[in-house]
């Protein structure tokens, strides 16, 4: 599984003209689902994404997650993280899980991070998205699992 975690001020995800997800101060998260993937891999990257340091204190270091920091997220399903480009020039995206496979591991992940109290909405699995966001730093991260 990968994410890339973007720090924002805020985002909102658009499907045909209609706001499907919004929020402030937060992560926007972009996931990707592999053919290996499990559910416990799933929660346990949802839990690093929710206690990773990477929002300032007071004294403006990278030192508070965003559970410290009352934040909320949104995750947005991204099989093109799984992208091959070491042939040609359209990339494959064979290493990505199956969508039977991938929609109910982004929804664990949400899931998870909605039990440990953060506010979490969701892109539509699929569907053609608009995502806008203020990125803030800017900070992204790249993390697997």
């Amino acid at each position: 599984m990968k994410a890339v975690l973007q720090r924002v001020s805020y985002g909102k995800v658009t499907v045909e003209g209609e706001v499907v997800a919004s929020i402030g101060k937060g992560l926007l998260i972009l996931l990707g689902a592999g053919p290996e993937d499990t559910i416990a891999k799933t929660e346990e990257l949802a839990e690093k994404s929710a206690h990773l340091r990477i929002f300032s204190d007071a004294e403006d270091k990278m030192n508070l997650s965003l559970l410290d920091i009352g934040g909320e997220a949104i995750v947005v399903s991204q099989f093109t993280l799984y992208a091959d480009t070491s042939r040609g020039r359209r990339p494959s995206f064979i290493g990505a899980a199956k969508p039977d496979l991938a929609e109910p591991l982004v929804g664990v992940f949400a899931n998870k991070l909605r039990n440990l109290g953060i506010k979490t909405d969701q892109g539509v699995f699929g569907a053609h998205m608009e995502v806008e966001l203020c990125n803030d730093g800017p900070v992204t991260i790249l993390l697997e699992a």
